[in-house]
């Protein structure tokens, strides 16, 4: 009996991105100097077993039939700890960080860019992106290397 097994490759290519900006002003930032057109998505990546919800910017360049979205590597949330120690009861607030990619935990957001790209063209995207003042540096990630790169599937 032969056994068929079906290996399911994304084609995508991926941006590690340093800074201390804000998403949505990183995403205006890229907009004026990629000329590209980012925009809020209408859903968050969200994952529900770690409380963690990430918001997803995405141009879609029809003409070369590329879809890029910027994803923010870190998730700051708050969680609640109920202590009982003796008769009164007190509630503590605690600030939780979720990392999308646990083993890249030093990238702020990532850049992944899906369809027919090539080699040059991504890398005179970084060339780009380190022109830029407010992002500290910008490199080229190889998907296939991440142990959690099934977060990036949406």
């Amino acid at each position: 009996m032969q056994i068929h097994s079906l290996d399911l490759v994304d084609d995508y290519s991926l941006i590690g991105i340093h800074t201390s900006e804000e998403d949505c002003k990183l995403a205006y930032l890229l907009n004026l100097n990629l000329h590209t057109k980012f925009k809020r998505s209408k859903f968050n990546l969200d994952f529900e077993n770690k409380n963690a919800s990430f918001p997803i910017f995405e141009f879609i360049n029809e003409k070369k039939q590329l879809a890029s979205y910027l994803i923010s590597n870190k998730c700051v949330g708050k969680t609640s700890e109920n202590s009982a120690v003796n008769l009164f009861s007190k509630s503590e607030v605690f600030s939780s960080t979720t990392y999308l990619i646990r083993e890249k935990k030093n990238v702020d957001y990532f850049m992944k860019i899906e369809g027919d790209i090539s080699t040059i063209e991504i890398f005179k995207t970084i060339e780009k992106l380190n022109k830029i003042s407010q992002i500290v540096t910008s490199y080229h990630i190889n998907p296939l290397k991440l142990r959690s790169k099934d977060f990036l599937i949406f």
